[in-house]
Parts: structure tokens; C-alpha cells; sequence
């Protein structure tokens, strides 16, 4: 099942980035459900980027993935998590008007469990980070 994210989309035309929230685990390890995401809305995607979409089947839902391979049609994006699904081994090609933007930056928030000095450390050192496009994707789909 793909994931659901939630954007702000108020003020998109005067701001070109706007803010998701990751749920689900298809984008594992390199997201995770509850990270926080800065989106570059209407910025061009290129093959390995994270990118956010509305779901071709279900428009009202925003879903996270990997920029694969540009394709007749649009783009073929794939989860992180293989094991995870619901990306475009299931519904196929997205079309280009679906993909709302591309991920640059991301927040993991601290979780209340995480109270000890060790675990404050850890998660101040890798709270914040930017989301590369990783630019094995294409290689990993011929691979499957």
C-alpha cells in the first residue's frame, strides 16, 4: 500500500517549497515514517530523486518515492523498501502533471523514547539532512 503524505499546498504559487509528512514504511531506510519533508514544488525531476505525487488511482492521496527512469507516458518511480510496494509495479508509469515535487530536505523528529544523552547525541547528529537522488535507481529496476 502506498504511503499517504500530507502537503500544505496554501500559498504554493508564492512559495515554491511546501512541507510532507511521511507515514508508512515504503521509502525505508532512507525515510521513515514520521520524518518530515521540505518539497520543491514544480522542480525539475531527474532519474534517483524523492519525489512527492498523487497516487494515479486515488488523487486525493500524496505518495513518497524514487524517481526510476523516465519512461513513454512519465515516470516509473519505486519505494526504497522493495519489500514495502504500491509504487509503479502496481499502478505503472506516473504521468508527468502527477508528480508535485521533488524532496530536498529532511526532518526526523525526536521521538519521546529517545531520552538518554547517548540517544539525544545520535539524534542531534542525524536529525536533519538533505535527501540525495540516489543515482542507482535505474540500475536497481533492471536488476528486478
Amino acid at each position: 500500500m502506498p504511503e499517504p503524505s500530507h502537503e500544505s499546498e496554501h500559498g504554493r504559487a508564492a512559495a515554491p517549497f511546501g512541507l510532507a509528512e511521511v507515514t508508512g514504511p515504503s521509502m525505508v531506510p532512507t525515510l521513515h515514517h514520521g520524518d518530515q519533508l521540505v518539497v520543491q514544488y514544480g522542480a525539475r525531476v531527474r532519474p534517483g530523486d524523492v519525489v512527492v505525487l498523487r497516487h494515479p488511482f486515488q488523487q486525493d492521496l500524496l505518495v513518497v518515492k524514487r524517481a526510476a527512469e523516465r519512461r513513454a507516458g512519465g515516470w516509473w518511480v519505486l519505494g526504497d523498501n522493495a519489500y514495502a510496494g504500491g509504487d509503479s509495479t502496481d499502478y505503472g508509469t506516473v504521468p508527468d502533471e502527477l508528480i508535485l515535487g521533488t524532496v530536498r530536505f529532511r526532518y526526523r523528529p525526536l521521538k519521546p523514547d529517545q531520552r538518554s544523552p547517548l540517544a539525544v547525541l545520535r539524534w542531534a547528529v542525524s536529525a536533519a539532512r538533505p535527501v540525495l537522488a540516489d543515482r542507482s535507481a535505474s540500475r536497481r529496476l533492471r536488476a528486478r
